[in-house]
């Protein structure tokens, strides 16, 4: 028997970045992503964002792609959000895109912590330019990347 353990940090984010995700209510729609997660038989280790984009990291089963665990997440989220309309309001869709980038055990609490300080982080620095500064550590041209392009 093989053991893996795969740390995936995933960064979606709403459709034409409209700020639809109510900070009163968001931790029904993380609860609801955990949930998903247990369902999956993946590991939600922290979860956390603004109130246009995600932030999550997990560990995901080898037998998922990372792929498919964000599209059947952004799916199931996407229609309980639509029947949630007094909570999230503004909540139409999430962009086409999604972000996920591949840690080791020992960048685990660096990336918890990251995630759990976003609110406290983008006083500082936006979305588009942390994004930006991300890519750029993983040597990506930001210029090619198509993430944060409107759909």
């Amino acid at each position: 028997m093989a053991h893996v353990v795969l740390y995936y940090h995933i960064v979606w984010r709403t459709k034409r970045s409209v700020r639809a995700i109510t900070e009163e209510y968001e931790r029904e729609l993380y609860a609801y992503i955990l949930g998903y997660c247990e369902r999956k038989e993946c590991k939600l280790i922290r979860i956390g964002g603004m109130s246009d984009h995600i932030h999550m990291l997990v560990s995901i089963k080898p037998t998922i792609s990372v792929s498919e665990f964000v599209q059947v997440l952004k799916t199931e989220t996407s229609k309980w959000l639509k029947t949630q309309t007094r909570k999230f309001p503004l909540f139409y869709g999430w962009s086409n895109g999604y972000a996920a980038f591949s840690y080791c055990e020992r960048d685990k609490e660096m990336i918890r912590r990251y995630i759990m300080n976003q609110k406290a982080h983008h006083k500082k620095q936006s979305f588009k330019a942390e994004y930006e500064h991300t890519l750029k550590e993983w040597k990506i041209d930001p210029q090619t990347d198509l993430f944060l392009k409107d759909d």
